[in-house]
């Protein structure tokens, strides 16, 4: 199979120190498919979606997007493939339209050649394309840059934690656009410190200082989680969680929303009478424990303590 985007051992450091972000990373991405890279703040996301875009040479290893190496056929990379930043990067004193109608001539196209890839985003924009870039709001400022992106219909398109600071409601919406986008046949890799956005790729990759863990569809990686997990709560959580992790053969504890999330051995029998009686006897009330579903965010915070013993 030929890959939208492969990389083998891709590495990057900065500074005489050397410090490393990107730590021999391989992944390769299938035409079409919607890819998570899911890790936090300076996890390397950014340092490889630079590489990969090339606006940032690696320092070892090789990677390819739309069969272009990323060092020796940047030019050809360039024009096939659309790069959303992080920060937003448009020029904030021109206005909606202006901005769009300098991305389309930088790539030699018009608004009107491919507007049918961004006309579902940009009837929500129109009622402000004389405003400049720099007033609108949060989500409308990422609705913009996708446009951008899009103008010239690229074959692979680079979203680097699109979602970062906008509200709920243009998050959701953000997700339905990326749905849509892929009928038309584009390859999208996105970035995202939000766990929960995991489940909406078809597959992922968490990456932790520098370092990929596993990659798989987000159900196969939840699935694969080893340990028996339950979910407690108390009338105090600081003493339950202190309480629980003191408790013998209890691998972990740590809070998760309103609960305490628990791993115990597979083999625990009567986990759950265990444990509430553990906490109903360190003096605790109105103690509820039950066994719950893994997420994502359950497995990556196991992957990444078992990276650290």
């Amino acid at each position: 199979m030929d890959f939208a985007i492969e990389a083998t051992d891709l590495s990057k450091w900065y500074g005489k120190e050397k410090t490393v972000a990107v730590d021999r990373i391989s992944l390769a991405v299938r035409p079409g498919e919607v890819f998570g890279l899911i890790g936090p703040d300076g996890a390397g996301k950014t340092s490889i979606f630079r590489m990969l875009t090339t606006l940032l040479l690696p320092d070892s290893g090789s990677a390819r997007v739309n069969g272009f190496d990323v060092v020796k056929d940047y030019q050809q990379i360039r024009e096939s493939v659309g790069y959303m930043p992080g920060r937003f990067s448009l020029y904030q004193d021109l206005s909606v339209e202006e901005n769009l109608s300098f991305f389309a001539t930088v790539f030699n196209t018009t608004i009107e050649e491919n507007y049918h890839l961004i006309e579902e985003i940009y009837i929500q924009l129109e009622p402000f394309k004389k405003r400049l870039a720099g007033k609108l709001s949060g989500g409308m400022k990422q609705k913009l840059a996708l446009c951008c992106a899009l103008i010239h219909q690229p074959e692979v398109l680079f979203l680097d934690e699109p979602t970062t600071g906008v509200d709920p409601v243009s998050r959701k919406e953000f997700w339905e656009m990326l749905a849509r986008l892929k009928e038309h046949g584009i390859t999208i890799l996105v970035a995202t410190p939000y766990m929960d956005e995991a489940t909406l790729c078809e597959r992922i990759a968490l990456i932790q200082e520098g370092r990929i863990l596993q990659v798989d569809t987000p159900a196969a990686i939840s699935a694969a989680y080893p340990d028996q997990l339950l979910e407690a709560k108390t009338d105090n959580m600081s003493a339950t969680i202190r309480q629980i992790n003191e408790m013998e053969g209890v691998i972990r504890c740590y809070g998760f929303g309103e609960y305490a999330h628990v791993a115990v051995p597979v083999n625990w029998t009567d986990a759950v009478e265990k444990i509430s009686s553990y906490l109903t006897a360190q003096g605790l009330s109105n103690v509820v424990v039950r066994p719950t579903t893994p997420t994502i965010e359950d497995v990556f915070i196991k992957l990444t303590l078992d990276e650290r013993k």
